[in-house]
């Protein structure tokens, strides 16, 4: 969702790669990047990634808080259904890993916008961790990186959670149904008990559960069942350790190549994302600080659901980037 007052009047353009080579060896003979640029009047560059499920016009940018000195890219992931993806491009590789997207967006940054140097790079969730990716693959290309609700690797458990939508999706007799399913296994995983417990589903015009399993349902209806396996696979194979083969598996020494100042913004009661994971990326990254935030909404909080967190991130923000 977009924060009030920010500016999303940006029209969508499109970058096209000829003869990509995607990480698993397959080559399309084009890729599209589906982009919007916000705050053209500023020097300063941010790049904003959409997340898992995550379309651009509905992407918190804080374009009018924290990056509102900055000229915002913000970038739809390969595989969202607006960039290239199964649902728009035939032939499209079997798997998607976070490293296609980061060489095509390098490939726009750098060649089609001219970009020498990212002043900030914010992602939530699936968009977190493209760019965890981003600054392990160009460790001097991004100078401050932003980090809501996501990590450096996808943990065992987030990982099977996806298991559960997974099989529901494929198991279904039709993709419309699996769709429904898809959405109904995942709507006890975005927020948190106690948000449950207070009945907060009401605050977002569910009157009973049924009504908000149903509001996850429909959520789905306009998304493509292969997309959504798409990005959940590049989601439970994400993990920076890949991009750095000298770091032969261990994750601590992949994060100490990074040289960009990171902010790592996890909320207490994240269900799959969880704080002690980004404490524990800090003490082998070389430069970061972890700001957790104080809610009962979940991992959604990192997409602007609970308007008091997302003013308190939006100061964070703005702290970070003045330091």
């Amino acid at each position: 969702m977009s924060a009030p007052g920010e500016s999303k009047l940006s029209q969508t353009q499109y970058y096209t790669i000829s003869n990509f080579k995607f990480e698993n060896g397959d080559t399309l003979p084009e890729v599209k990047l589906a982009y919007q640029i916000l705050n053209t009047e500023h020097k300063k560059v941010a790049v904003v990634h959409t997340c898992f499920k995550g379309r651009l016009d509905g992407t918190l940018t804080h374009s009018s808080g924290a990056f509102k000195g900055h000229r915002i890219i913000l970038i739809a992931l390969l595989g969202n259904g607006e960039s290239s993806s199964p649902s728009n491009t035939s032939n499209f590789p079997k798997t998607l890993e976070y490293m296609d997207c980061v060489r095509a967006e390098h490939a726009l940054l750098t060649k089609e916008l001219k970009i020498e140097t990212v002043d900030a790079m914010l992602g939530f969730s699936m968009g977190g961790q493209i760019t965890y990716h981003w600054i392990t693959m160009y460790p001097k290309f991004v100078r401050k990186a932003i980090i809501v609700c996501s990590s450096a690797r996808t943990s065992r458990h987030n990982f099977q959670f996806l298991e559960g939508p997974r099989a529901a999706l494929e198991s279904a007799k039709d993709e419309e149904s699996g769709k429904y399913a898809f959405g109904k296994a995942y709507s006890a995983w975005l927020t948190s008990a106690e948000w449950f417990d207070d009945e907060l589903y009401k605050a977002m015009g569910a009157h009973s559960l049924a009504a908000w399993d149903k509001a996850v349902m429909d959520s789905y209806h306009d998304w493509s069942g292969k997309d959504l396996l798409a990005m959940l696979g590049m989601w439970q194979r994400g993990d920076i350790v890949r991009c750095v083969p000298q770091a032969k598996g261990d994750l601590g020494k992949a994060l100490q190549t990074i040289a960009a100042k990171v902010l790592l913004i996890p909320c207490e009661t994240d269900q799959y994302f969880r704080p002690y994971v980004n404490e524990r990326e800090k003490e082998d990254l070389n430069s970061a600080t972890v700001a957790v935030i104080s809610s009962i909404w979940g991992h959604i909080v990192g997409g602007d659901a609970d308007k008091d967190a997302t003013r308190w991130m939006d100061d964070k923000i703005q702290t970070f980037l003045h330091e």
